[in-house]
């Protein structure tokens, strides 16, 4: 069964059991400053798991493409990968442990025919502390689940991973009971930092087990589901949101309980061809095929590279094809980081050539079963890909160049060799990766200084730095943070906008924004250097709406109806979400501004303050940019 046969029949399975399918979120959300990417299946439910009621019902479910680059120094073992995709479902203060937990082992073992022999499962040992105890409730249904198919399912009190690198398993057991550090979730992690009047419960991970050969004990200590060895792999975590954290640090019971569950494809289709490699898997394997055929070497001496390939371009399409492209700036950098890296482990496999054009192509047929309402750029992907690795080909024979004249010039000046700092200039310049100068110098034989890997480390540590800096600020949405500073300048930011609409041209769209706790500044799209009258009246707009102590509120909504009924203003529709936040300030049926938006905002206009536009200016052609900052903010 391969990974898009068992995308359709898990949300089949849920839709027999009383689910509605949603449409997954795009991998990159609109106006989410917390994160590049969607990094989870339930990243885009989480407003409902809080407590907001989901226009589609209680009972959910869908299969969520997620990437999370904090992995991508790990690729290149079996099991990690920058991009996954997460089957998801959802009872909103519908069912809870027992429909979860048998309807899930049903699917594993009926849907998918895992052997149950071969499925073990992790609860929450409690909290004395807190008073939580632990779940005995979500491993007396394990054991029933078991004995269902004739398994006796021992119960083992483990607490810490480490305590089970020590401590293994011992004969019989396949429940067991861990620590927070394991088995509980909120948004802040363990239990002592979840976050105060949040939601949050135990959990309950399900493993696969591939086999006592496969655990490495002297580097890994012996074999448990929450080792790092690789006899299991997490296939599935069922969340059972059952307590809130109370003001005074406590917890106590939620009356309406919510499931969160989340299973790997890739690593469910790797349990069900029987491979602790996910790699092997069809979403994976017909592009390390096409690597071997194009490097002409195989795979088992190759995995490293090959994996990191398969990766990299799997990801970098999918973002692709939901319109984003390679640039130096957050998504885009991260995209151009994926494609770069792809092209320099091709070059350690010998593969000097352009090969993406073979390659995209098997990703894109891997994938066509993702539905169109986030790849909706599938025709541009492979061109996007490609311009990408032409340039990229052109910025390392331009670094070989610059490589050799530098290399020349030490040479002439005596010096001990190119250092460090020289290699880092090469990459900050010219694109031209340090990895690829060091291995060329390797290779030219060109003495390096002796301290060139620590002058290495202290110019990249400064680049962060710098990077640091610079980007403070740079988030998705424009906000530097949810400071209260900032939400007043956000809110504001929206008047703007409906008074450049009023008083200069009803034409007028929001192309860009940056809001800090300082001040706002915001780009639009206008032919003409605005007048003084035009800013003054602008001005005295934004301020009347703020007089008027205007009410802001909002709500979520269908995208056509948000876009066809209410007429909200967006700048991105054909990217949205089938269901969307849209932000009403003043009367909701004859609004003074109406957009979509992620949020925060404040409750009602008076609270901002005096509003000041400091300067206008060209940002770029036919866009102007307004700073505005905020006087008497305690008005």
């Amino acid at each position: 069964m391969n990974a898009n046969e068992i995308r359709q029949r898990f949300l089949d399975f849920q839709i027999k059991h009383g689910h509605t399918e949603i449409q997954p979120a795009p991998l990159v959300l609109e106006g989410d400053p917390t994160t590049l990417f969607t990094g989870s299946g339930m990243q885009p439910l989480l407003p409902y798991l809080l407590g907001k009621a989901h226009p589609m019902g209680s009972r959910l479910t869908d299969s969520q493409p997620s990437m999370r680059l904090q992995d991508i120094e790990d690729i290149g073992d079996p099991r990690h990968t920058t991009v996954f995709e997460m089957l998801g479902n959802w009872s909103l203060g519908d069912y809870f442990k027992k429909e979860q937990i048998c309807n899930f082992f049903e699917f594993l073992t009926k849907e998918i025919g895992l052997d149950p022999e071969r499925i073990y499962v992790t609860c929450f040992i409690g909290n004395e502390k807190y008073g939580i105890p632990k779940d005995t409730e979500a491993a007396a249904i394990w054991q029933e689940v078991f004995a269902s198919v004739g398994i006796e399912a021992k119960i083992a009190e483990i607490g810490s991973a480490k305590n089970g690198d020590k401590r293994g398993i011992r004969p019989g057991e396949r429940i067991f009971f861990y620590d927070d550090h394991e088995n509980w979730w909120s948004r802040g992690g363990g239990i002592e930092s979840t976050p105060l009047g949040d939601p949050c419960g135990p959990d309950s991970e399900v493993f696969y087990d591939f086999g006592e050969d496969k655990q490495d004990e002297a580097r890994y200590g012996l074999a448990h589901p929450a080792s790092d060895g690789a006899r299991f792999m997490e296939i599935g975590n069922q969340v059972f949101m059952q307590y809130r954290r109370k003001a005074d640090g406590t917890f106590e019971e939620l009356e309406h309980k919510n499931v969160d569950f989340g299973g790997g494809l890739e690593r469910i289709a790797a349990a069900a061809i029987d491979s602790f490699d996910v790699f092997r898997i069809s979403l994976m394997q017909p592009i390390i095929t096409k690597l071997e055929e194009i490097s002409g070497k195989n795979y088992e001496n190759n995995t490293d590279e090959m994996r990191v390939i398969a990766d990299h371009i799997r990801g970098a399409y999918l973002l692709a094809a939901q319109g984003l492209t390679p640039s130096n700036k957050t998504q885009g950098y991260a995209m151009r980081r994926l494609i770069r890296r792809a092209i320099l482990r091709a070059l350690d496999l010998g593969i000097s050539a352009n090969f993406l054009a073979e390659i995209t192509p098997i990703v894109a047929d891997n994938y066509q079963d993702l539905p169109d309402s986030i790849l909706t750029h599938r025709d541009q992907a492979l061109d996007v890909l490609l311009k990408e690795e032409k340039a990229f080909r052109q910025t390392l024979n331009k670094g070989m160049r610059e490589l050799k004249k530098m290399a020349s010039s030490s040479r002439e000046g005596s010096s001990q060799g190119l250092s460090g700092f020289d290699l880092f200039k090469l990459q900050d310049t010219y694109g031209f990766p340090m990895e690829v100068s060091v291995e060329e110098c390797y290779r030219e034989n060109i003495d390096l200084t002796p301290n060139y890997r620590e002058e290495f480390e202290a110019a990249l540590k400064e680049q962060r730095e710098r990077s640091r800096t610079a980007s403070k600020g740079m988030f998705k949405g424009g906000l530097e943070d949810h400071g209260e500073k900032t939400v007043k300048y956000h809110t504001a930011t929206h008047l703007l906008l409906a008074a450049l609409q009023k008083h200069v041209s009803p034409d007028i769209s929001q192309k860009g924004s940056n809001t800090t706790a300082e001040r706002t500044r915001f780009d639009f799209n206008c032919d003409h250097k605005l007048t003084p009258e035009e800013i003054a009246a602008v001005e005295s707009q934004v301020n009347a709406w703020i007089a008027a102590d205007l009410p802001v509120v909002y709500d979520e909504y269908d995208k056509t109806y948000a876009r066809d009924v209410l007429k909200a203003h967006g700048q991105f529709w054909d990217k949205y979400p089938d269901t969307l936040k849209v932000y009403t300030i003043g009367d909701f049926d004859y609004p003074i501004s109406r957009e979509v938006c992620g949020g925060p905002h404040v409750e009602h206009t008076g609270v901002i303050g005096h509003f000041k536009i400091v300067k206008e200016e060209s940002s770029s052609a036919g866009v102007r940019r307004i700073k505005a900052i905020i006087e008497d903010e305690n008005a």
